[in-house]
């Protein structure tokens, strides 16, 4: 399946953009606020021509922001989460996944988005039986990938979102199939017998950028951030391992740092979808380590990042 090429649908008559961009903008500031609205639907999740089906309860009561997240096909998959925090997960989704706090809320900057995407309202369109707004979001350079976001007219809530390359095929796709913006049941919320609380890890994280890096990346896309680090000791191998993660305000990537123990540890380029990862190896006089750049970002520019890591301050921003 391909996606409506971005450039076809903002090509509807220059003399219109700076209001569409203004539109755009305006968009997206709501879809910032839509988080803090209650609602419940079912939704499909396609990558890499793959299709699963969810179902999602998100009820804000008394400022606490309680979700849950069900899968229903192929493996059993569930997280139940409150204020952000992980509570519990089961399946697959326990790999990877850690109940430190810190991560940040996602919190879109129009003003700042505008300056590496071009924000444009293209078109309207029905999803799940609703009425919405398109908002298209171009990227101004070849270091990250285009969005195509369906907004809710009602609420900004997000209908159906689009992940687009250059050539405008699609990568990834998110679609509601049914929604109501109603108060989930508190049943709904409860976890499944299956759902595993998570138990703290060593994990040390920090939501402050700033600070003193061992590695860095020597360069990074424009409008890249750091925005948080940790380093996590692995509990079978001991292994201490760091993950920088870095966002431009929508889209993100992480640098994970790893000491290599005498395994074999090749090189590699793996794309699934519009995820890659790229891992280097480098020598350093206290042993070899491996750098590994995982993300929604293209490829070149993975790899670019990745062979760009260095030891040492990071560099100051100009």
């Amino acid at each position: 399946m391909r996606a409506i090429p971005l450039l076809a649908l903002l090509l509807s008559g220059w003399f219109a953009a700076p209001a569409q961009a203004d539109e755009g903008q305006d968009w997206l500031k709501r879809l910032g606020r839509a988080g803090q609205q209650n609602y419940q639907g079912t939704f499909i999740y396609e990558r890499n021509g793959s299709f699963s089906t969810h179902e999602i309860w998100h009820r804000v009561q008394n400022g606490q922001v309680h979700e849950r997240l069900l899968q229903l096909d192929g493996s059993a998959q569930e997280l139940v989460r409150i204020d952000g925090r992980i509570q519990c997960v089961t399946g697959s989704l326990v790999v990877g996944v850690d109940n430190s706090p810190g991560a940040p809320a996602h919190v879109f900057d129009p003003q700042k988005l505008n300056t590496f995407y071009e924000i444009a309202v293209s078109g309207k369109s029905l999803v799940a039986g609703r009425k919405a707004v398109i908002v298209s979001l171009t990227p101004r350079d070849q270091y990250r990938y285009g969005f195509e976001l369906h907004l809710d007219r009602e609420t900004a809530l997000p209908l159906k979102s689009l992940l687009i390359n250059d050539k405008g095929q699609l990568l990834e796709r998110f679609q509601f199939t049914q929604l109501e913006t109603t108060l989930p049941d508190e049943r709904d919320l409860q976890p499944g017998s299956d759902c595993k609380p998570l138990t703290p890890s060593s994990v040390k994280t920090s939501a402050v950028t700033g600070q003193p890096q061992a590695w860095h990346p020597q360069w990074l896309p424009p409008g890249f951030e750091l925005t948080r680090s940790d380093a996590r000791k692995d509990p079978k191998t001991q292994i201490v391992v760091s993950s920088l993660m870095y966002e431009d305000g929508l889209a993100r990537f992480s640098l994970f740092l790893e000491p290599v123990t005498g395994e074999v540890a090749p090189e590699s380029r793996v794309q699934l979808g519009p995820t890659v990862a790229v891992s280097r190896r480098m020598s350093t006089p206290q042993g070899d380590i491996v750098a590994t750049v995982v993300g929604e970002i293209p490829m070149g520019t993975a790899e670019r990042i990745a062979l760009s890591v260095r030891s040492g301050p990071a560099p100051e921003k100009p």
